[in-house]
């Protein structure tokens, strides 16, 4: 038997690699959405890419199976949320790099509130702690689909599912409410410290 057969390359990488223009927005991208290296930032434009080619050659073509494709496409990118469900093969051109990395399930886990930062979101994924539609995933570069956004949550048998964890995010709502309190309980600290000051003192005579 000969050795098997390697996987096709799901990405394509650049034709050239120095390009200064090119290496500062991968940079920014792969800060942006706490990407690992830049492997996983050419999947995710390879994505795009190629949904754009479809789109190109669908729109030259008139026949049924023509039509039936675009069908197809579209409704595939609009279960991913990438695009409305009404609309045509002009909307999937004008698609994006960030269309792609927003539905990345390390994006959404971010958005959603359950950790400090994107990188932190990374973490809690590859160690097991997230869960879509109660199963574990594990996958960062995870599309999420559009049902399963309301379903994104912290795996039930995590620790980080008890709300006093420390690692876990407070909602910024009750954040502010905290900052508040410290901030009423320092200012009436300060008002009775200068009624202390102020109060004059009483002699009382023999």
């Amino acid at each position: 038997m000969g050795d098997p057969k390697k996987s096709k390359k799901k990405y394509s990488k650049p034709s050239h690699p120095w390009q200064g223009a090119r290496i500062k927005e991968e940079a920014e991208l792969a800060k942006k959405y706490g990407l690992k290296n830049k492997k996983e930032l050419w999947k995710m434009t390879s994505i795009i890419k190629k949904v754009k080619e479809q789109a190109r050659l669908l729109i030259a073509g008139h026949t049924e199976q023509h039509k039936k494709e675009e069908k197809q496409l579209i409704n595939r990118l609009a279960r991913l949320n990438i695009i409305a469900e009404n609309a045509n093969l002009d909307d999937v051109l004008g698609l994006t790099s960030d269309s792609i990395f927003n539905r990345r399930l390390q994006t959404l886990v971010f958005k959603s509130g359950l950790t400090k930062s994107i990188s932190q979101a990374r973490q809690f994924i590859i160690h097991r702690h997230i869960a879509v539609n109660g199963k574990v995933m594990s996958v960062p570069s995870y599309l999420v689909k559009k049902d399963e956004e309301v379903k994104i949550s912290f795996y039930k048998n995590s620790k980080l599912n008890n709300e006093d964890h420390p690692e876990r995010n407070k909602p910024q709502t009750e954040v502010k409410e905290e900052i508040k309190h410290v901030k009423e309980e320092i200012q009436q600290e300060k008002r009775h410290e200068l009624v202390e000051v102020e109060a004059p003192e009483i002699i009382i005579e023999e």
